[in-house]
């Protein structure tokens, strides 16, 4: 296998130009990759075929060789991928050998929830704050964390060195709030309000709509009904 540019992956404040470029549908799919990666590593298994990666992956062999060619690794005939070392270079083609520092802003049941998730920190996401409005909620503890007034915002972002948001806010709020962030430096956004947010085009967004991701779901589940399942009710 060959060696991975150390340039393959830019750091916290680094343009997006200065890491080698893999199309979107691909990084989706290397996070597939690296979750299959580690489970072998957790067993054990020190080299694994591009076969029974794809398998794990639910891809396709072509697919998985063509983008692990992205990150400079193609393997071995006859022998395969090295577990470890391919573990290695996805999470640094992904960013994940940086240190990323992630404030939630929000501490309702959403914000409370991802905050006391524990799958963050294995996968190289460390939650530093919370943040809320909410005169009662404010000084509460959510899981190590305690909450902070919105209001310090700023000042918190730059004393923990949050380098990554979540915004897990109702529609109303959703824009301000991701204005004052980008004001404070932060490039990467995920956010879970429904509303479409407006950001400079150095802006990282990732959007998460739970609602619209159900309504693709059922979508789906319609088209695959089999006889016997429940009738679909009339919308309206």
């Amino acid at each position: 296998m060959t060696a991975l540019d150390s340039s393959a992956a830019a750091g916290p404040g680094e343009p997006e130009s200065a890491a080698k470029q893999i199309p979107p549908a691909a990084v989706a799919r290397m996070t597939l990759y690296l979750r299959a990666l580690n489970s072998l590593l957790a067993e054990g298994v020190e080299r694994v075929s591009s076969e029974a990666l794809a398998e794990a992956s639910g891809v396709s062999s072509s697919t998985l060789r063509k983008d692990l060619s992205y990150v400079g690794s193609y393997g071995t005939r006859g022998v395969g991928y090295e577990v470890q070392y391919l573990s290695r270079h996805i999470a640094a083609a992904l960013g994940l050998t940086h240190d990323w520092k992630v404030a939630i802003v929000g501490a309702g049941n959403l914000g409370k929830a991802l905050a006391r998730y524990g799958g963050f920190e294995s996968r190289g996401f460390d939650i530093v704050a919370i943040f809320d409005a909410d005169q009662m909620v404010i000084g509460s503890e959510v899981g190590w964390l305690r909450v902070s007034d919105v209001a310090d915002m700023e000042s918190v972002l730059h004393r923990t060195g949050a380098n990554m948001v979540v915004l897990a806010l109702p529609a109303t709020v959703a824009q301000e709030m991701c204005d004052r962030v980008i004001a404070a430096g932060i490039r990467s956004i995920l956010s879970f309000a429904p509303v479409l947010l407006q950001v400079p085009p150095y802006v990282n967004l990732r959007k998460v709509d739970m609602a619209t991701e159900l309504q693709i779901l059922a979508y789906h589940a319609q088209r695959t009904q089999t006889p016997g399942q429940p009738v679909r009710r009339d919308v309206g």
